[in-house]
């Protein structure tokens, strides 16, 4: 019963009342409504005159199809223009017939497909969106970056979107929509003109609140969002010394942390987040598990010995967040628990370990996801937050943080004076590495899937122990060669490696005023120094501001610039050299070593107050004051190798315990062999 006119101006009139109505719903009102007129016609014609009949069969059912969805619309009168008793009565019994056709007539009006799932997915912030405040939307793909994302408000119209790209693998594009609105909200993800990836979302108040969650659990789909999640996190510019005094700033931060007030709750606004090196990435994991919803599994492990790594007893699984989103106490409660439990030795476990929280991966460049973790064979921890592709003009940077025991969390370049790679730590199983996760078999309880498991079905990396069958620098040219596979410049190589240990150099002189501040605190105090290899593993004042750990790192950074020229002729496939003779070019940076860190400087702050400016090559010159210069009792002068006598050294006003000096003359060798004592 076609009334001649087009589903457009249908819409058209129908949007006066109900804005969303569209041409193809309208369309599909107009075949419901001719079902609705044919029925009433049938059914209620003792209550309807022909006149009245006539005037619902004319308008097509177009009109009324929208109607129907919108009350207000027929209350107007337009769907029943005639008697109000009589259009209430028609009503109802339509009502009353024609609801299950209904309801499969609402169903099919949004019944474009809206793929959820799959290698692509879409995700939203908070949990139950608010009307009027912020929506965070990311996608997130695991098999090729997406070229759009799209978001549609309730009333259909495509909303303009700011999108940031990041990655990958994984790759995800973030946006946010400024202001919700209620009703219904479709965001899609497309690459190359098809959809991917599509959410539909509720805003207002039949949202589901979200309170009741539905047991998900650790999968490709969470590990890679995961893994943006900490891309996005630390997602600085590349040229900033990026050093924050906690992770409670950047969690604090709705603009990096796309998880921030997740609840809606306020929870971030004072939730401690002081993790040292070895709790930085569980508590990282624990916080993502605890606003998305996942379990949380951890061990306690032993230190290991001399002759062996350490070893750890059976999982703790915990499983409190699943159920339910979980108040800050909670999470409180459990990243307490954490921080008391684990410690460097549980990531230095043996790499063939079934018994571990985390395993090692097969070192390709697909494998290294944001969030994975590298452990040095002496107990420190990095995770990899973000790779800078190499373009022609830029050379490509892996980019990973870490905590230091007063809290601070910097952000690092891969390099051998950062990553620390020794294949002969009997200790230890050093090298990159990924949480081992959860899964069940069947119906049966939460287990950490073995090796066997993950060499064969992996989320994200296969197992393998390959990386303990490479020699250092073999491992470190395959590394550089995902960071830069089209070759680097031999002279940007080597500014890079300059820059690096800059940065490293950056960081020391805010540890060393850490504990200055301390000693201003506490003037006079004498902090108490540990006896042997305790140096680097203790805990209290000697832990959060002594550098034992930091000074061997930046010990085994000197000797990497100077010996770089060496490594163009041991490795010149790394570089391109644009057929010149590798003992030429090495002759060429060597000269340009000797300029650069002439003019290159870093600056200290004096027990007096004032400024201390240092070239690299006054650094170089002093390193074998930095085999000593860890101690927090000593002034900050004697720290950065100051000689007594000097103007520099005049304003030292403190130095350590003579038996502590002594004690740090006994470990001076392991300092110079740039080798941690065993255990």
């Amino acid at each position: 019963m076609s009334s001649g006119i087009s589903t457009d101006e249908e819409c058209q009139i129908a949007r006066e009342t109900w804005p969303s109505c569209t041409a193809d719903r309208a369309g599909r009102g107009r075949a419901l409504g001719d079902t609705i007129d044919n029925v009433l016609m049938h059914m209620g014609a003792a209550y309807l005159d022909p006149s009245k009949a006539a005037a619902v069969s004319g308008d097509g059912g177009g009109s009324a199809g929208c109607a129907l969805l919108n009350p207000a619309y027929a209350s107007a009168g337009i769907f029943f223009p005639g008697n109000l008793l009589r259009g209430i009565l028609l009503l109802a019994i339509g009502t009353a017939l024609m609801l299950p056709a209904l309801c499969r007539a609402l169903d099919g009006a949004d019944a474009e497909p809206c793929p959820e799932g799959g290698a692509a997915s879409v995700w939203t912030s908070p949990e139950k969106p608010v009307i009027g405040e912020p929506l965070k939307l990311m996608v997130v793909a695991t098999d090729g970056p997406v070229s759009e994302l799209r978001a549609f408000a309730p009333d259909g119209a495509e909303l303009a979107l700011a999108v940031t790209w990041r990655g990958g693998p994984p790759w995800s594009a973030a946006s946010f929509i400024d202001h919700a609105v209620p009703g219904a909200y479709r965001i899609e993800a497309q690459r190359r003109g098809e959809m991917v990836a599509c959410r539909r979302l509720i805003v207002g108040n039949d949202a589901e609140a979200g309170s009741e969650r539905t047991g998900a659990e650790w999968d490709r789909r969470h590990e890679a969002l995961y893994s943006a999640w900490i891309e996005r996190l630390f997602d600085a510019p590349i040229e900033e010394n990026y050093t924050l005094p906690s992770l409670e700033p950047i969690l604090r931060n709705p603009e990096r942390n796309f998880l921030h007030d997740h609840f809606g709750q306020g929870e971030d606004e004072r939730l401690p987040a002081t993790p040292d090196c070895a709790d930085l990435p569980y508590f990282l994991r624990a916080y993502f598990a605890w606003k998305i919803g996942l379990p949380v599994a951890f061990r306690a492990c032993d230190r290991g010995t001399s002759l062996r790594p350490p070893r750890c007893g059976p999982a703790i699984i915990d499983q409190r967040f699943s159920a339910k989103s979980a108040p800050a106490s909670v999470f409180r409660d459990l990243s307490r628990r954490l921080m008391d439990t684990v410690h460097s030795g549980n990531a230095r476990t043996a790499l063939e370990d079934d018994g571990t929280d985390f395993y090692p991966v097969e070192l390709k460049r697909e494998n290294l996801w944001p969030g994975t973790v590298y452990a040095d064979p002496y107990g420190h921890i990095l995770v990899i937050v973000k790779w800078v592709p190499q373009t022609g003009d830029q050379a490509g940077l892996l980019l990973a943080v870490d905590a230091q025991p007063d809290n601070s969390v910097g952000r690092k370049r891969f390099w051998e004076g950062t990553f620390l790679f020794v294949d002969d730590v009997k200790s230890a199983g050093p090298g990159f590495k990924s949480f081992r996760p959860l899964g069940r078999e069947g119906q049966g309880p939460l287990r950490l899937q073995s090796n066997a498991d993950l060499a064969e079905h992996p989320f994200i990396a296969p197992y393998s122990a390959e990386q303990a069958e490479l020699p250092a620098e073999d491992f470190y040219a395959r590394v550089m060669r995902f960071i830069n596979p089209e070759g680097l410049d031999a002279e940007k190589a080597y500014e890079s490696v300059l820059d690096a240990l800059v940065e490293q150099l950056e960081t020391r002189v805010h540890a060393v005023e850490n504990g200055e501040n301390f000693q201003r605190q506490h003037p006079w105090a004498i902090i108490p120094m540990p006896t042997g290899p305790s140096i680097f593993e203790t805990v209290g004042p000697w832990e959060d501001y002594s550098t034992p750990s930091r000074d061997m790192r930046l010990l085994i950074a000197m000797d990497v610039l100077t010996r770089f020229p060496g490594r163009i002729v041991r490795y010149p496939e790394l570089f391109v050299l644009g057929g010149r003779v590798p003992e030429i070019v090495r002759e060429e940076i060597e000269q340009r070593h000797r300029k650069l860190i002439q003019e290159r400087q870093v600056a200290y702050t004096r027990s007096d107050g004032s400024t201390w400016r240092l070239t690299v090559a006054d650094i170089l010159a002093r390193r074998p004051a930095f085999e000593t210069a860890y101690n927090p009792n000593d002034c900050p002068e004697f720290r950065w190798g100051a000689e007594s006598g000097t103007a520099e050294y005049a304003t030292c006003v403190r130095r350590a315990p003579a038996d502590q000096r002594n004690r740090m003359e006994q470990y001076r060798r392991w300092f110079h062999e740039m080798r941690r004592p065993p255990r």
